[in-house]
């Protein structure tokens, strides 16, 4: 392993240009850590944020926590991993470089019959998913859920996790390119997001939906209410459109005694055992051909600029991942 790598760092905040090549020190492993050689990492939004400033970050910043690759050092105290097994991770830091360090802990075996592109685009949509249809709502082929953005990262997978249980899958998407998506990925019915409320009462006989899975945020919050049955449970997992105002939680019970969770990922990651058990189920799927991951775009490492502006023009479907 050299001294120095390519790796991209920003010296300022703001647009993608300011993500550029640099040779930086390569790292090395603390104890509890391993440094694994990259082969792929995921590009997601919250590294537009933190390079834009809206997060703040420290300069020089090297963006990223998402990858996968072969482990190429290990530190004191590890032995769940060994040097040259294959892993991946959505819990690293400096991503966006040719090696990058992670816990070992937080290293995620990557079974042979997986591609280095799956792996490095599975790690955070997927482990959301399965969360979110898994745990958050536990789905069974009795229920109906809503998901929006249901061509995206997430929703696409989650569509495709909750179509494996046999649950009934209302999808929501913004274009018919985006619904075509939907229908492809197995959703049952796709509507638009103008009044889908009530579509999603006739759909369901007037009853509503079990469960509504809400990444988007502001724009949508009250429909996601009036979508769902009495007693069902609204999972606002994002903010595309903006951050809910604050409301009157009395709205929860004149809307029908509704669940209302805010749940983000290191809470379902409690330790070691959750991980594996997630990431087994995902990985088992991907390799048995019952999940599609979905790469929207590959990049060279030093095109992390053009990564960036095709992620925000929100063009694109699938993951976007940058190559080493």
């Amino acid at each position: 392993m050299n001294d120095t790598m390519k790796a991209i760092a920003a010296q300022q905040s703001g647009g993608p240009d300011v993500l550029q090549p640099a040779d930086v020190e390569t790292p090395r492993p603390g104890s509890g850590q391993v440094v694994v050689r990259t082969a792929a990492m995921g590009v997601n939004f919250i590294e537009t944020y933190q390079r834009e400033g809206v997060y703040s970050v420290a300069h020089p910043f090297t963006p990223g926590s998402e990858g996968a690759g072969v482990v190429s050092a290990v530190g004191e105290d590890v032995t769940s991993v060994s040097v040259g097994q294959r892993v991946a991770t959505s819990e690293a830091i400096r991503t966006y470089a040719q090696y990058f360090v992670v816990d070992a802990e937080k290293a995620m075996a990557v079974p042979d019959g997986m591609s280095d592109h799956d792996a490095a685009a599975l790690p955070l949509q997927g482990l959301t998913a399965h969360y979110l249809v898994r745990s958050t709502f536990e789905l069974g082929p009795e229920h109906t859920a809503v998901i929006t953005a249901a061509s995206g990262g997430v929703g696409g997978l989650a569509i495709q996790l909750m179509k494996r249980i046999g649950a009934t899958v209302i999808a929501l998407t913004s274009t018919a390119e985006k619904a075509a998506t939907a229908r492809e990925l197995g959703a049952d019915h796709v509507l638009g997001y103008d009044g889908f409320a009530d579509k999603v009462r006739e759909l369901t006989d007037g009853r509503g939906a079990d469960v509504v899975y809400d990444s988007v945020g502001k724009s949508t919050f009250d429909e996601s209410l009036k979508a769902t049955r009495v007693r069902g449970t609204v999972v606002l997992f994002g903010g595309s459109s903006g951050q809910v105002p604050p409301f009157d939680i009395q709205r929860l019970n004149g809307s029908g005694a509704l669940f209302l969770t805010r749940p983000s990922l290191a809470f379902y990651l409690r330790d070691a055992q959750e991980r594996a058990w997630r990431w087994q189920e995902l990985t088992d799927a991907v390799v048995a051909g019952d999940l599609k991951v979905r790469v929207g775009g590959t990049y060279p490492l030093a095109e992390a600029a053009r990564a960036h502006a095709d992620l925000e023009s929100r063009a694109t479907q699938g993951k976007l991942l940058l190559l080493p």
